[in-house]
């Protein structure tokens, strides 16, 4: 049972690792917690139910099922890019020399405008994913695995990979990196800041997106309140593991699916909510910056 648990958490914790890589590279570059970013994760799970519902109906998931999945997830990134590009232009880009309440205030007001966007355009009832992956499973050290969970796993372990590569290795992730640094001397030095800015969000928007696919295909169910929820946990996730820091923010995501995933299977399922945040006080009440931050001067 333990195994089972550890693999159910490690599965959870992934899809929030995916979604906290948006906050904490954002706050990274802005000092700016994009609370709309759960919403975006929202619309990426509506839109793997769209497009592979037209897939499904079109008969290319039975011929073609790993193009469908492919084409969807793609479809679904484009999309919340769009939306992550569009937000960043109109809501905070002008308040970027506002009072830091400005921007904090600016992105609530985005959240609860996307959510209610997405209930009038789709209905406040629950939508079901088209049932596509097989439902077998492979056996290891006794524990079940489930072809769903090895993907969900394969797939969030690539998108990190690649995303470290690209910010260590690229021309881009290193203005990302020097912005991040200091913003004035990285202008000075010829940097375009609104565009990594912009490049920013559209790189968290594509993760969020995927996350929200492979969560819908893990539960089944999605409605317009599931990127509140999923915000607040991955938030947490980046504070658990350190805000600003990509690979602290990986692993808070899956410590906080493994809490809440043992928590909920040895303690309570009622409170398995409550497991993420109480992990997150103890781990900040002993190390504030969190357990990959480090202590840094304020920019002046």
């Amino acid at each position: 049972m333990f195994l089972q648990q550890l693999v159910n958490g490690i599965t959870l914790g992934a899809v929030y690792a995916l979604i906290a890589l948006g906050y904490t590279m954002v706050y990274g570059i802005l000092e700016l917690i994009n609370f709309a970013h759960g919403e975006i994760y929202m619309i990426g799970a509506y839109l793997g139910i769209i497009f592979l519902g037209i897939f499904t109906q079109w008969g290319l998931t039975s011929n073609s099922l790993f193009f469908s999945l492919a084409v969807a997830f793609i479809l679904s990134a484009v999309y919340c890019c769009a939306y992550g590009f569009t937000l960043e232009k109109i809501a905070y880009r002008p308040l970027r020399r506002a009072h830091r309440l400005a921007p904090l205030i600016s992105a609530i007001g985005m959240s609860i405008f996307l959510q209610n966007y997405v209930m009038l355009a789709q209905g406040s009832a629950d939508k079901v994913f088209p049932h596509v992956l097989s439902s077998g499973k492979i056996v290891l050290l006794g524990t079940p695995i489930s072809y769903l969970q090895l993907f969900i796993l394969l797939t969030s372990i690539t998108l990190m990979v690649g995303l470290q590569l690209f910010v260590k290795r690229t021309r881009l992730g290193k203005a990302m990196r020097a912005t991040a640094q200091d913003q004035k001397m990285a202008s000075l030095l010829g940097i375009n800041i609104d565009q990594v800015i912009s490049v920013t969000f559209i790189i968290g928007s594509a993760l969020a997106a995927a996350a929200g696919v492979m969560i819908a295909m893990y539960y089944g169910l999605v409605n317009f309140s599931i990127g509140y929820v999923a915000g607040i946990k991955a938030f947490t996730a980046a504070v658990l593991g350190g805000i600003g820091n990509i690979a602290g923010a990986m692993l808070g995501g899956f410590v906080l699916g493994l809490v809440e995933s043992l928590g909920a299977s040895y303690l309570s399922s009622e409170y398995k909510d409550a497991f993420a945040f109480l992990i997150l006080i103890i781990v900040l009440i002993f190390r504030p910056t969190g357990l990959l931050g480090e202590r840094v001067p304020d920019k002046v």
